[in-house]
């Protein structure tokens, strides 16, 4: 459970850098900016899979290029459900979602699976052996 209110927060901190960067990306309430931090990932598990797997022909003649289509139209349908949530435009959904992802890459990288902060060690065994 933890892991996963971590990723919404994630999702969240995301949105607003996206509406602080792009002109086009608007939240009224902090509250709004949750609700559709959450929905973003409800979406993405449920709706995205499908767009992706109906729009491959698109994906694979646009080298994975289409794959940022299909995220502003994620962010689209959020901001369609969410009311205080509103976008200017596909550019604004476009610029936002590119925002988006790579908001919460760099989020992730430091955040495991489990919702802890993770520290990887790399350790070099300092015995050396002699020929």
């Amino acid at each position: 459970m933890r892991g996963f209110l971590v990723r919404v927060l994630i999702s969240a901190f995301s949105l607003w850098v996206a509406s602080i960067v792009v002109d086009g990306v608007h939240f009224a309430t902090p509250s709004a900016l949750l609700w559709s931090a959450l929905l973003l990932g409800i979406v993405n598990a449920v709706v995205r899979p499908i767009f992706v797997l109906l729009t491959l022909p698109f994906t694979i003649i646009t080298l994975g290029l289409f794959l940022f289509v299909v995220n502003a139209t994620m962010l689209g349908i959020v901001a369609w459900c969410i009311d205080d949530f509103s976008l200017d435009g596909f550019g604004a959904a476009l610029f936002g979602a590119v925002i988006v992802s790579l908001t919460s890459m760099v989020a992730s990288w430091t955040i495991g699976p489990a919702g802890k902060y993770e520290l990887v060690v790399v350790r070099r065994d300092e015995r050396r052996t002699s020929d």
